[in-house]
């Protein structure tokens, strides 16, 4: 039930057709008798900057899950940001402090850590290959460094890309080693599919996979089916793995956290969403 009390979280993107949020959010915010509500809101590209500054006018905001296409626009619209967010030149939540300023960071990858901590596998002093450079490239490997990975290598088709992603990597986080161009998973603890490939039946796998590692964890971004091609030949070799939706549910505690709301698990919220 939505009263005159309920703190507003404004859902941000275009178009908003394949929100899932919504549905995760909602149960739980119910269930936790937490009298708050995610809205979806459509907002195109160009009014997005007038409007983000217009909704946190409103006296009952509380916050703002922020989704494509304006991830990246976002982080020059704030009074602050994160170390993450500045990592990965993108930010996916918003929120209003007490003084009015407006304070974002970028859970995507906290959600990737989250998930692999979890299932057991370590991350401090790991070597970590990553292919896909983009923005949820960025933010897996801004939370990998900021966990202790001691070694990120970065594969991105368009080389400027992850270019600038290790620019941003050994700037803030210089004790982790960063290097660039291979996709070759030979030698790696944890190897990351940050790339769409995997999106279509007749995409090629992002890497050799006959070159992984039984022992090398493996994971998805891709969560258009759980176990995706890449997942399944990587499961062949023996390597344990984490699916794309794991990242979807384990960052939602960070972000309830980051909002101030009760936090929970990432099973309890798969129980109760009212995802199709």
């Amino acid at each position: 039930m939505i009263t005159g009390t309920t703190k507003l979280i404004a859902h941000l993107g275009y178009p908003t057709e394949s929100f899932k949020a919504p549905l995760i959010y909602n149960p739980y915010f119910e269930n936790s008798g937490i009298d708050a509500v995610v809205v979806p809101m459509g907002c195109k590209p160009e009014d997005y900057p007038s409007f983000l500054k217009l909704i946190f006018r409103l006296s009952n905001i509380h916050g703002a899950l922020i989704t494509m296409p304006h991830k990246i626009t976002t982080i020059g619209l704030l009074d602050g940001v994160s170390t993450n967010a500045k990592v990965a030149g993108s930010c996916n939540a918003v929120r209003l402090q007490p003084d009015g300023k407006l304070i974002g960071d970028m859970f995507d990858g906290e959600g990737f850590v989250r998930g692999l901590l979890r299932k057991g596998q370590w991350v401090a002093g790991a070597q970590v290959l990553i292919v896909g450079a983009g923005g949820v490239g960025s933010a897996i490997a801004a939370s990998l460094a900021g966990a202790g990975a001691r070694r990120i290598a970065l594969y991105d088709d368009n080389p400027a890309t992850s270019a600038g992603l290790g620019n941003r990597l050994k700037t803030h986080y210089p004790m982790t080693e960063v290097s660039m161009g291979s996709t070759d998973p030979a030698g790696f603890d944890i190897v990351v599919n940050a790339t769409p490939l995997g999106m279509r039946k007749d995409d090629p796998l992002p890497l050799d996979v006959s070159r992984l590692s039984p022992t090398t964890f493996v994971g998805e971004v891709v969560m258009k089916e759980e176990i995706t091609p890449f997942l399944a030949a990587a499961r062949e070799r023996g390597c344990a793995f984490q699916v794309g939706t794991d990242m979807l549910f384990e960052q939602i505690p960070a972000y309830l956290e980051f909002f101030g709301f009760p936090t929970t698990s990432a099973e309890y919220l798969r129980s109760i969403a009212q995802l199709p």
